[in-house]
């Protein structure tokens, strides 16, 4: 195993979690859930919530091989739906406005909650179903302990420029502005319909490559 596998694998983590996650949308919800707090109370807040998101991500990742066997998913089958799943939500962000994954009323509910660093900020603004899937695509692709530490390494990057954005999200929510902010979010929706579309790609692959296809198919063209 190659260093640039191990950071080719780091990397394809962080591009394929940082769109979904996006930050910089999630920046004026952080700001309204939290308004009236003191600093240092959203700086806890916004903490928590990244310990949160590592601990929900890692779990799906470190679990996703017992989830896909119990409920007898094959990796190819995992990454094609994991790839139409990312694909519809880059396809929404490309072309509208995605949100950032909580309903109408989830702002005044979160506002009413002493400690919203769980719900809504680390689930599912952090960590919704998106990253999850994700999550567990890679997961699809482990082969040794090494790939495990390098997409938690990614993972953690992830959580570093999360924690970094929302920290300071008074001032990227007034140097960017709205324009700013939706031309970030297409761009971003850009790179996950690529990854979405890498990971259903890889799928036909794993399944044309199954030696019960390639038999059929051998059969199927003999003459």
């Amino acid at each position: 195993m190659t260093a640039a596998h191990v950071w080719g694998i780091v990397l394809g983590t962080f591009v394929g979690l940082l769109p979904l996650i996006n930050p910089l949308a999630a920046a004026p919800t952080f700001l309204a859930i939290t308004e009236g707090d003191s600093h240092e109370r959203r700086l806890q807040q916004l903490r928590k919530a990244c310990g949160y998101m590592i601990a929900i991500l890692v779990s799906f990742l470190i679990a996703g091989r017992f989830i896909m066997e119990f409920f007898g998913i094959s990796l190819p089958g995992l990454r094609i739906a994991g790839g139409i799943l990312v694909v519809g939500i880059g396809w929404t962000m490309l072309m509208g406005d995605i949100g950032d994954g909580m309903t109408p009323h989830a702002n005044p509910e979160a506002k009413a909650k002493k400690d919203v660093s769980f719900s809504p900020l680390a689930m599912p603004m952090l960590s919704g179903p998106g990253s999850i899937a994700v999550t567990l695509g890679f997961a699809s692709l482990v082969r040794s302990w090494v790939d495990y530490l390098a997409i938690i390494v990614g993972i953690l990057g992830v959580a570093a420029i999360s924690y970094g954005v929302l920290r300071a999200s008074t001032r990227v929510v007034t140097v960017i502005g709205v324009n700013g902010m939706n031309a970030l979010t297409k761009i971003m929706g850009f790179l996950l319909v690529c990854v979405g579309i890498q990971f259903v790609v890889n799928g036909i692959v794993g399944i044309a490559s199954e030696p019960e296809v390639i038999q059929t198919l051998h059969a199927a063209l003999r003459p």
